[in-house]
């Protein structure tokens, strides 16, 4: 059989390739709890993302499944064993600040921006035409190859659960949602709220009552909005000066102006995904900083001064006693997703913690609840996701690392992440790619873009990848 030009396979089918993705592209498929239904669980633009794959599918001659309008899979192939490429295509909120709009995958300079465009619309569509490729070139295999499509992956993965409990897992497979070369280890992932519950004393002789405060909607992204609504028995003019000096001394946007009475804070952050936090600039935090500069009412003042203690400026879980790293994941994370305070409640800190591989969990979170219990915060809401890491010497790493060489001439070093991906789900299971090294990461942030001859090469990576491990 003569050496496939996989490549060219790809040139040929460009035109096609890039119109699905920016048709994908164009749906806002955003979780939507308010909007839920039976048939659409997480709302109707996540549903009307996954229909597209799978009709799209279909058309194709793929074997397509909708799996509770929570997942679906697209199958081609014969054999026991299952080889799976696992994609999502619901996408984090878009944010503000975008040159175009966010859905409208707008093609400029070689590149198409939309949310979505790199996590994980443009790769599922990369890995889409992959398959195809494979398919139309009727090449002889002996597993079956699936695409496995999740809608719920930027949140709570209830896809990829409901999705297991339904169907068969795949013996092995990749996740085109990451970096290239190969991801063969990721931290694990804990989301839980610190909370603080206000009491009834108020306390006299304070200059401001911190009447509500919120920031951030995801605790796997750095908040990028902040607003504090303050009842101010002083002058004013003296907090809004010193919003003022503290916005310029941080490089921070915002305002200050007065609402129905009440003074009214808004800074802006910087985004970014919350695998890192110190990639972005947390507009949450920093107004938790302003506020516990200030003369504040007992329970406000108690809440901030707690977040300024423990969280700000401390990505790492330092001063709350649980910091760690290891040689092959790296550092312990922490985002501080969420943060809201009202004057009835008391305040809730929603945290993603990123933990390397040799963590123990037990003795971190044993380490954890000390120090909060001292301070009279509960943990609540903790779930958790395990670490991942697969043998390097096995079949799977093996083959990519092959894959990746022959396709870009460079060599393939293994990579350890903070992020999760759907690789998780699978006992031998990578991320690979879509993103290539020296390419900045701008998921989860404004004017997210995939670069057109990334994609490009990427779909001829994926399509020799998938014939070589089902082969």
């Amino acid at each position: 059989m003569a050496e496939i030009q996989w490549m060219n396979e790809v040139e040929k089918r460009k035109e096609s390739l890039i119109k699905d993705a920016q048709n994908l592209l164009k749906i806002k498929s955003v979780l939507d709890e308010e909007n839920a239904s039976e048939n659409a669980p997480l709302g109707e633009g996540v549903k009307e993302a996954l229909e597209f794959m799978l009709e799209l599918g279909e058309k194709d001659g793929f074997t397509a499944k909708n799996v509770g309008n929570l997942a679906g899979h697209l199958e081609f192939g014969q054999g026991k064993e299952i080889v799976g490429v696992l994609c999502h295509v619901d996408v984090v909120p878009e944010g503000d600040g975008w040159t175009s709009d966010p859905f409208g995958a707008e093609i400029r300079e070689g590149k198409i921006f939309a949310r979505g465009a790199i996590d994980d619309k443009g790769p599922t569509m990369a890995a889409y035409y992959a398959m195809k490729i494979v398919k139309e070139l009727d090449l002889p295999l002996n597993k079956r190859v699936r695409m496995i499509i999740g809608t719920d992956e930027e949140s709570n993965w209830r896809c990829v659960d409901h999705y297991f409990e339904h169907e068969e897992t795949p013996a092995m497979g990749f996740a085109p949602d990451a970096d290239f070369p190969i991801i063969y280890a990721e931290k694990g992932i804990a989301d839980y709220d610190l909370v603080y519950r206000a009491s009834s004393a108020e306390g006299e002789g304070h200059d401001a009552r911190v009447m509500s405060f919120a920031s951030g909607r995801r605790y796997n992204m750095v908040p990028d909005y902040a607003r504090a609504t303050l009842a101010v028995s002083q002058s004013q003019t003296d907090i809004v000066q010193r919003f003022e000096e503290y916005k310029k001394e941080n490089e921070l946007n915002g305002r200050a102006y007065v609402e129905s009475g009440k003074l009214i804070l808004e800074l802006e952050g910087v985004s970014a995904h919350g695998m890192e936090p110190d990639n972005g600039k947390n507009a949450g935090l920093h107004m938790a900083d302003f506020l516990a500069g200030l003369s504040l009412d007992q329970n406000s003042s108690r809440f901030f001064q707690f977040v300024v203690k423990y969280l700000y400026k401390d990505s790492r879980g330092k001063e709350l006693g649980i910091a760690y790293k290891d040689d092959i994941t790296g550092d312990l994370t922490i985002n501080v997703g969420k943060l809201s305070y009202t004057s009835e409640n008391g305040g809730r800190a929603g945290l993603n913690m990123r933990y390397p591989v040799t963590t123990d969990l037990d003795k971190t979170k044993a380490i954890l609840n000390n120090v909060l219990a001292s301070e009279g915060i509960a943990i609540e809401n903790f779930s958790d996701s395990r670490p991942h890491h697969v043998d390097e010497k096995g079949f799977l790493v093996q083959t990519l690392k092959k894959v990746y060489e022959e396709q870009t001439g460079e060599k393939a070093e293994l990579l350890s992440i903070g992020g999760g991906t759907y690789a998780r789900a699978l006992e031998s299971g990578v991320a690979f790619g879509p993103l290539f090294p020296g390419r900045p990461d701008i998921a989860h942030q404004k004017d997210e873009y995939m670069t057109i001859e990334d994609l490009l090469k990427a779909t001829a990576i994926y399509a020799q990848a998938i014939y070589e491990l089902a082969r």
